[in-house]
């Protein structure tokens, strides 16, 4: 099993690094270039909802990402301490209403396989899944 973990602030100037640094993790498995952009951007989508939503904009915030490589899939922890959304409210809005926003949610769930939010007592986890084609 391989394991990864970076904490940076929620700053944007952050999410390039960010970026980056989960890219080169994936490198390291059999998903094709497309999986592995969508991946990217799906974690890129949660932290930029983690400023937006959970801090607030606050660009002096901890987050926390956690990557494992597993036998049969990856696993991409992403963990905040600011304020929690209701489940009901992480759908993302219709495909079809045109309007700006909402959309990253739909992002997040064609990128993995299995994308699960546990409320901590403080903060919220995101548990993204990427089943492994072997």
């Amino acid at each position: 099993m391989k394991k990864k973990k970076v904490e940076f602030s929620s700053h944007t100037g952050n999410l390039a690094p960010m970026r980056k640094f989960v890219r080169k993790f994936l490198d390291a498995y059999p998903f094709s270039e497309k999986e592995r952009t969508f991946m990217v951007l799906g974690v890129d989508e949660a932290c930029t909802n983690i400023i937006r939503h959970a801090y607030h904009l606050r660009d002096d915030q901890l987050i926390s990402l956690s990557l494992e490589g597993l036998r049969h899939c990856i696993r991409m922890r992403l963990r905040d301490y600011g304020k929690q959304t209701k489940r009901h409210r992480m759908q993302g809005r219709a495909h079809d209403l045109i309007k700006p926003g909402g959309l990253g949610m739909h992002l997040i769930r064609h990128a993995f396989d299995k994308v699960d939010y546990i409320l901590r007592a403080r903060g919220t986890e995101l548990v993204m899944t990427k089943k492994l084609e072997i």
